[in-house]
């Protein structure tokens, strides 16, 4: 059978991003044709400070971005700029039908901000390239989290909430994650509001749910026994608890750490990020740069990456 293309976006090369992609090509190499976005020039830097051989048929990508000095663990405008254009580059690959998808390694959002990059992650940018409404899941096939707002201040979220925009989401996701079972929605407030005590956000959210199973259930009408699409908004604090996550296999939180503290902490080394709602399919590593590491010679694990090309070659 035939291996799916997918371009490797680098990452921020101060960063662990390069280390992963080097020590698991291999592994990668069995699943996929891997297509790195770095020129030669950059890697051979990168392989000679991690002091770890370049394996053979490394496919690279050459004119990604000026030319700078790797220092290990810094926050620079240089590799955040160098960081961006390799991610522009597997999007461009994708767009043109030369790969079948693209994985990206971790970004430091602040070096983008130095280099001067207006978007504040790779899901905001995809956003932007393709003017979708691009959803962010993460997880394994144990528990997927979507979320519904994503990197805002949390003083923003409950002004972010409405009927219309959280029925489109819901409806979206349905569609695009594709989930054999009932989705568990949470609520904004402790208690899910109480019945309006704590916060009235639920009543909102209880709204566009009920829009989105009627939608949902209509498009379902040929099924001898519908699936109901979505819980009431469910009680945060138990929603992940052992005996609730027997029902479920994906959730969708209202905001980045009601969702990702819960998930990180159940499966933070086999984690993956997906941007769901696009023309193309894009999934991550569901971790940082891990500066504090970064060309110290420790072993970096990597079951998050290795997983992020699975689902891609596991995708219909």
């Amino acid at each position: 059978m035939t291996k799916k293309k997918v371009a490797i976006s680098i990452g921020d090369l101060n960063g662990i991003g390069i280390q992963l992609a080097l020590e698991n090509h291999e592994a990668v190499s069995k699943l996929i044709e891997p297509i790195y976005c770095i020129d030669k020039t950059m890697l051979t830097q990168a392989a000679t400070k991690l002091n770890l051989p370049i394996p053979d048929e490394f496919q690279t990508v050459e004119n990604i971005a000026p030319h700078f000095t790797i220092e290990p663990g810094e926050v620079s405008k240089e590799s955040g700029a160098y960081a961006y254009a390799s991610f522009v580059k597997a999007v461009e690959l994708a767009k043109e039908k030369k790969v079948d998808a693209l994985t990206t390694l971790p970004i430091h959002k602040k070096a983008w901000e130095l280099a001067g990059v207006k978007y504040k992650g790779h899901t905001d940018a995809l956003r932007d390239f393709f003017d979708a409404e691009a959803i962010m899941m993460l997880g394994c096939p144990k528990m997927f989290v979507a979320l519904y707002t994503e990197h805002i201040p949390l003083k923003e979220v409950a002004a972010n909430i409405n009927e219309a925009d959280l029925t489109r989401f819901l409806i979206d996701f349905y569609h695009t994650a594709k989930p054999t079972s009932t989705v568990a929605v949470l609520g904004l407030n402790p208690h899910a509001g109480d019945n309006g005590v704590l916060g009235d956000e639920e009543i909102v959210i209880q709204k566009a749910i009920d829009r989105a199973n009627t939608t949902l259930r209509q498009a379902q009408s040929t099924v001898a026994e519908p699936v109901e699409a979505y819980t009431s908004p469910m009680v945060p604090d138990v929603a992940f608890t052992p005996n609730v996550r027997k029902r479920f296999t994906h959730y969708v939180a209202m905001y980045h750490d009601q969702g990702l503290a819960p998930l990180k902490a159940l499966y933070f080394d086999e984690g993956i990020n997906v941007s769901l709602n696009l023309p193309i399919l894009r999934t991550s590593v569901d971790h940082g740069t891990a500066f504090d590491i970064a060309y110290s010679g420790k072993k970096v694990n990597g079951l998050s990456y290795l997983n992020a090309v699975k689902f891609i070659v596991d995708s219909r």
